[in-house]
């Protein structure tokens, strides 16, 4: 993650400070714009995969509860 944002914020800082015939101002704003929109995707994914792992995280714990309680039950039952 850390090796994108480098890149992201070197790739930034060369789009901004290239010499071409449009306004600084524009191209900071479509540069910061375009920065922003790539670090807010990146966030988005990194969230959903969080979110997935934690999910499969809790099912895979509670399939395990499930299990141990049957085994208590079945010991009990002896």
């Amino acid at each position: 993650m850390k090796k994108l944002l480098g890149i992201l914020v070197i790739a930034a800082a060369m789009t901004a400070c290239n010499n071409s015939a449009d306004s600084a101002a524009s191209t900071a704003d479509s540069t910061a714009k375009a920065v922003t929109d790539t670090v807010k995707a990146a966030i988005d994914s990194t969230a959903k995969k969080v979110d997935s792992t934690a999910s499969a995280v809790i099912d895979s714990a509670k399939s395990k509860i499930n299990a141990a309680k049957d085994s208590v039950k079945k010991a009990i039952k002896k």
